[in-house]
Parts: C-alpha cells; structure tokens; sequence
C-alpha cells in the first residue's frame, strides 16, 4: 500500500489522523479476508439466507429448515402442517452446529405446502418460547388474534421479470421518497397494488428518476414507520404479496425509474414474539448485551456489528434484497447511531469525535463491508448514508481512508429551513448564512440536498407549507381566493426548493406531497387519535383540483427537475458566487454556465439591478418563479433579450420574493 491516503491528500487538515485512517483501510481489508479464509469466501458468506431458515432442496425434494440458536437447548418446528404440536418435529444439531430438521415432500406435499402457517418453539434458559425464525422470507398477522406466525411462501408460478433496469444508466439522481401504506388517498393502509398502478404514474410523469420506499421490511407496529424491524428477509406483507412487491420494482423500472430501499440495520424491534431478542434465551446472541444493546432513544435493540454470525445475517440481508427484489440500492437509516457509542448525542465539533472519540469500530468496518457487498453484488447500486455527523470519508471509497458510501444525505439543510421558519422573521433572513448551510460539504463527498423528508412532516413538526401558510391553508387555496399568507407561502415555498436543489449538494430528495405543498402532518393511527387514518394517507385530489393553488407548486417542481436534468446540474462543479446583497438579500451565483438570481426581500423589488457575469453576450430567462402558471404575479417578461454591457455587467428587474434563471443564449 502506498503511504499516501487520498482523503488526506484532499484535505490535509486530517493529517494527524493519517494512523487512524491507515488503520480504517487495514481494518477493512482485514475483515475482509477473515471472510475469504473461514467464511467460505464473501459469495458463500453472504448467501446465508440460502442455508438458514427454510430453503427448498431440488435434489432431496423437500424443505430444509435450519437455525443458529447456540444456547438453545431444543428447538422443534411447529405449525398448521402438524396442528401446532411442539414436540413431533424436534430439530437436530448438524456438524455445523446448527439446528436443523428436512421435511421430504413424499411425507409432507400436502400439509407443508404453499401457504402454511408455521414457527419455532425454543427451549432456553429462559423457558419455551415459540418464536419466528430468524432468516424467515414472509411473516403475516392473523386479523383476530393478531398474533404474527411465519408463512412458508412457494407460488406454483414465480415472478417473471418483464424489465432489465441498467442502473448504471441513471444520470440525473432525483428521489421521491415514499411509504406504501400512506400512498394511497383513502383512510386506511395502501398497498403494493395500489401504489403500482397509481403512485409511479404521477412520480413519473412529476419528473423524478428514483423512488425511495420506506418501511419495506416487516415491522409489528404499523406506526414506527418501519424502523421497529422485526423479520429483515421478510417484505411487509400488509401491503400485499412478495410478488405484489417484485411488480411494484419491475414496473418503476419499465418507467425508467431506480428503487432505493430504506434499509434498518441500526437497530432492530425489542419485541421478543416478533423478533430476534433473547431468540436463543440470550442477551448477546444477535445483539449487545447490558446497556451496550439497549437504544434507549428508540426503544430497540442494538447489533453486535464486531460478532461474525451478525455480520453474515446483515451481509446476506443486503446481498438478499437486491437480488431477489431487484432493488437498486439502499439508503441507510440511522447511521450516526452506528457509528458511535454515544449514538450522535454529542457536538461533532472536533475531528478527535470522528476517529478517537467513541467511534465503534466493528460499526464502521461492517459499514464498509456493507457497501463493499452492495457493489459487488449489484455494481452501479446506490448507497446513502442517513448521518448527521458529517464523519470525513463517509462517502470515499474505502481504499480513499473512506466508508464506501456513495451519498449522504444533507439533513442539516431541512433543519435550517425549519428553524428559520420557526424563529426568525422574514426580514431577520441572513442570505450569508443561507449560503453557508447549502454550500458547507466536504471535498468529493456527495450530498443529497432536501428541503424536507418524512422526518419534518411527522405529528410535532410542520411541512414546510404548513410553517409557510398554516391554517390559511383550510381557507384561501382557491386559485380566485387572494391571501397575502398564501401568496408568501407559494412564492418562498418555490424559492427555498429551488436554491436548495441548484446550491445543497449532487442529488435531491423530495418526501411524497411535499413537492405540491400538501398540507398538514403525519400522523398514524394510534390510541392518542383513537385509530384514525385520516392523516396516514396523501390527498392526491387537491392536486389534481383545478380550481386551487396546489397546482402551481407542482408546475414550478416540474419545471425545476426538468432544468436540473437538461442542464445537467447535479453532475456539474459546485456554484461561484457572484453577488450577495444584504440590503435586498439578494443572491447571485453561477452554476454550469446558467446565472441564479434569488430575492428573498419582503418588498424591494428592484428596476435596472446591476451584476456582473463571467461571460459577455445576451442572456434569457429560463425559469421565473413569478410566472402566473407558478402561482405568481408575472411582473418580468421572460420574453426579453438581456446583454451585458462592456464590462459583463447585467441589468434585471429583480422583483420581491423572485427566483430566476438566465442561460446565455449562443
């Protein structure tokens, strides 16, 4: 190995950080190895969803069902094949020493079959349990008893796959995040079905090139979100079927669109009948035990990243999703939280807190490790990190001193907006600091920019048209009605977006609704609102009304996305400044030779206002946020050809509360 580390040459601050980051690397490659010598090599060490749980065997015809329990002392396979007898079918220890047990379908084609319901009785330490195994690929709740049971899933005919999505091929990475179950407009749980055949259409047809789907594995409590992870081979199957979910990926994928899946590997549900705590009566056998294995912020248990048994079901689960779901990539939820032992309830205020200071290890080589399958396994697949931190190298390859991630998620930027909107005056607005929060990354560090995801719509917090227009919202939508309150909220409401997209990072993220301004908050039924779903679902019919403003929003984020594809923003070199004006609070820059003009004045709207641009020539206006199909008051002709003078000086009516973009014209 060279003595030169990348992320050091490319920022040399770090340089009393070059051991550490040397031992990143070794650590890695470490890790790595040990899997090539006593794991059978990395294809067989992450394939053992193939092994363990229930695998068809084509050459002994019938089912294998396997189990790593190593402080269990019996363990016998129950369910509707054998009335739920917790003794006629004990697994035995192979030389392995894993549980195991064959049905042969010559004794059991006709009760263990496509359908059946079935589980684990554990004997431990801690008395008999039945439990769900841990590698099972369906789980379903029973709807009156609501007791949750494996299903042995083996459809006659498989899913045929109608579409090769070449990832590889995506340009432009802008992402509509997305919850199946809250997709859909009516009171009640959307399904995969339901999302198919009328969600993709309209992200489709609203510009976007990926879906981010939340909440895909199975998780008991329908009202985590999907973060309370029970079964992690098991797509939630109160959306429908694990074909219903294969249609929903090939069909985005004959639209041209790439699935990313929120993937839960920072923590896991507590929950001892749906889960994996205490599987084999043990504290430590997937997880920490004591205090270490306990999130007391998010009730939930915490993987033993450094245990190998841990990292060959995590390993095999990301191996697992992408092969057999097809999907495109993973953005990775709670990542601060794995990162360190304090779990990101510090100040990151010196580079010791990134590489001395509570920093787990085992965490980030697994991280590595987990990035290093994903690109193995599917090369081109997309890896984004949920990490509030702002660890150096999170997003460089790991022979770069990085973590191999190839986006992080810009979650200070949605804090920002939020916090401005909650505290400050429109006139208290600091366009300095503004420029700071959507500039301030690291050096070939991606960033996916976002104004708001699901975080900052969830009960306790406001969308941001909800901070911009609150309750005016109910009454002043109508495209006739005039309200001083709405008009700020749409024209802000456009202006933060776009400044957030052309200035905050290399990708854009947009939670479902958002981009026309849904109104009001998330809420999931629960006993605090006796079990409404009434705000667990998006009002597709306001956009869709003609007659009220929501429509302009959605325009304005068309008209956006396409100016970010054809101009190809995202790909291009970070935006120059060109003039900052805090009298007006008017910011000019240039990004990939179009000129960006933002006056975020309450009232100063300026006739004949003066810039200088890097190139001469005549200049147009290729989007206004004033233009009335945007909700605005169409005060600028767009018409108008404007030249420089002899110094490349630029002369503008810059209206209040205005964004513009101008492309010089060849």
């Amino acid at each position: 190995m060279s003595d030169k580390i990348a992320l050091i040459e490319d920022d040399p601050w770090l340089e009393p950080y070059y051991q550490d980051i040397k031992d990143r690397i070794e650590r890695f490659r470490k890790a790595l190895d040990d899997i090539e010598k006593y794991g059978g090599g990395l294809d067989h060490f992450t394939s053992a969803h193939k092994y363990y749980g229930l695998n068809y065997d084509a050459e002994r015809q019938g089912w294998w069902y396997r189990e790593w329990a190593p402080a269990a002392s019996a363990l016998f396979l129950i369910g509707d094949f054998n009335g739920w007898n917790r003794t006629s079918h004990p697994l035995t220890k192979n030389s392995n020493n894993d549980w195991e047990i064959f049905l042969p379908d010559r004794e059991y084609k006709d009760t263990f079959v496509h359908g059946s319901r079935f589980k684990v009785h554990v004997h431990s330490a801690i008395g008999a349990q039945d439990r769900i195994p841990a590698y099972v690929r369906r789980v379903i709740q029973d709807p009156e008893t609501y007791d949750f049971s494996g299903q042995l899933w083996n459809p006659e005919v498989p899913y045929e796959w109608k579409y090769d999505y070449d990832i590889n091929s995506l340009k432009h990475l802008l992402i509509y995040e997305t919850h199946t179950g809250i997709a859909q407009e009516r009171e009640g749980i959307g399904t995969y079905k339901e999302f198919t055949n009328e969600i993709l259409p309209r992200i489709k047809k609203a510009g976007y090139t990926a879906i981010q789907l939340m909440a895909v594995m199975e998780h008991p409590y329908y009202g985590s979100f999907g973060y309370h992870v029970s079964n992690f081979f098991s797509p939630s199957s109160r959306f429908g079927t694990p074909e219903d979910l294969k249609e929903l990926v090939d069909t985005a994928h004959g639209m041209g669109l790439a699935v990313i899946m929120d993937i839960v590997h920072s923590h896991a549900v507590k929950n001892i009948a749906e889960g994996l705590n205490l599987f084999d009566g043990t504290e430590y056998q997937y997880f920490h035990s004591g205090g270490r294995g306990n999130h007391d912020g998010w009730d939930s248990k915490l993987f033993d990243y450094g245990k190998w048994e841990v990292k060959k079901f995590l390993l095999s689960n990301v191996r697992y999703w992408l092969e057999e779901f097809r999907f495109d990539g993973y953005r990775f939820d709670g990542v601060t939280s794995m990162l360190y032992f304090h779990h990101g309830n510090t100040e990151f205020n010196h580079y010791d807190k990134y590489f001395r200071h509570m920093v787990d290890w085992d965490a980030v080589i697994y991280l590595q490790l987990a990035n290093h399958v994903m690109h193995t396994v599917r090369p081109g697949s997309i890896s984004i990190a949920e990490d509030v931190s702002g660890m150096p190298g999170l997003t460089r390859p790991v022979e770069d001193g990085g973590l191999g991630f190839d986006y992080r998620l810009g979650m200070g930027i949605p804090d920002y907006w939020i916090k401005i909107l909650k505290e400050k005056s429109d006139e208290e607005w600091d366009i300095h600091e503004m420029w700071h929060v959507l500039t301030n990354r690291r050096y070939k560090e991606k960033t996916i920019a976002y104004c708001e995801s699901h975080d900052q719509a969830l009960v306790g917090d406001k969308t941001l048209a909800f901070w911009l227009m609150d309750k005016e919202m109910y009454y002043h939508m109508l495209k006739s009605d005039q309200n001083l309150i709405i008009d700020r909220g749409i024209a802000l409401h456009k202006m933060i977006r776009l400044i957030t997209i052309t200035l905050g990072g290399e990708a854009y993220l947009n939670f479902m609704g958002n981009e026309f301004g849904h109104p009001e908050w998330l809420d999931f039924p629960r006993q605090g609102n006796n079990w409404s779903y009434k705000y667990a679902r998006r009002q597709w019919s306001l956009l869709d009304n003609k007659d009220l403003k929501y429509e302009y929003l959605a325009n304005f984020d068309v008209e956006m996305l396409r100016l970010v594809k054809e101009e190809n923003l995202l790909s291009s070199l970070p935006a120059q400044q060109l003039n900052m004006d805090d009298t007006n609070k008017v910011i000019i820059f240039e990004r990939n030779n179009l000129i960006f003009v933002f006056n975020f004045s309450v009232g100063n709207s300026i006739f004949g206002y003066k810039f200088r641009v890097p190139k001469r020539g005549a200049y147009r206006i290729i989007l206004n946020s004033d233009d009335p199909e945007f909700g605005g008051f169409g005060r600028v002709d767009n018409q108008v050809l404007h030249h420089t003078d002899e110094f490349r000086y630029l002369s503008l009516y810059v209206t209040n509360r205005t964004a513009l973009v101008l492309k010089l014209q060849t």
